[in-house]
């Protein structure tokens, strides 16, 4: 796995080096401190995870991502740094980051890259805890109006809870296979890219 570090610490970039190194099947590619490098670089390197902080002088980490992720929507991106910040979060969903975690959280940015690096969504559990508060808005959403069935709503709501594919064919006595067909459908129709982002839109909508 080859991973690109951002941030405008020396001393933080030199302790993730150290900190990844030293893990089996982790290649640190390239460094940088600012946003514009991050974007360069992961243009130049394509890393399989980009790990990067957000407040950076100059192009900051997340307007950094939503360039690399309008280039690249497959970009595989996770955010470490010190503030749990709301506005933060939101965007990041928004944005379609693969990941959020705190700096305090050394012990957990390993398997977070591991994870990311496998296609999943992974957030710090600080951050977990406030995002459907963070979500909600008051109005409701009319599903029916993109013809969205009342099983691919139910579907939907068990992505939002995050339920795997296999976890959510047994809750509705489905095939993986077609529960797979039921949320590309339901992409499709709401003009979303991934289940992350379905998740994202459910509880913006409830």
């Amino acid at each position: 796995m080859r991973i690109v570090i951002i941030d405008d610490d020396i001393l933080v970039v030199n302790a993730l080096k150290i900190i990844l190194e030293a893990a089996d099947q982790v290649e640190v590619a390239g460094v940088g401190t600012d946003g514009a490098e991050a974007v360069s670089l992961y243009r130049t390197l394509k890393p399989d995870v980009l790990l990067m902080d957000i407040r950076m002088k100059g192009l900051n980490g997340l307007d950094a991502a939503k360039e690399i992720l309008r280039e690249d929507p497959q970009a595989k991106i996770l955010l470490l740094t010190t503030f749990s910040d709301d506005e933060y979060i939101v965007k990041a969903l928004n944005f379609g980051v693969k990941g959020y975690l705190l700096k305090q959280d050394y012990a957990s940015i390993v398997p977070a890259l591991m994870a990311v690096c496998t296609g999943q969504t992974v957030f710090g559990t600080e951050i977990i805890s406030k995002i459907p508060h963070l979500l909600q808005k008051e109005q409701s959403f009319d599903y029916e109006a993109y013809d969205i069935t009342p099983k691919e709503y139910e579907l939907i709501t068990l992505v939002a809870q995050g339920l795997s594919n296999r976890e959510i064919a047994g809750r509705m006595f489905l095939s993986e296979g077609t529960v797979r067909n039921y949320l590309s459908n339901v992409l499709e129709k709401l003009g979303l890219r991934d289940r992350t982002q379905l998740a994202v839109f459910y509880y913006q909508h409830s």
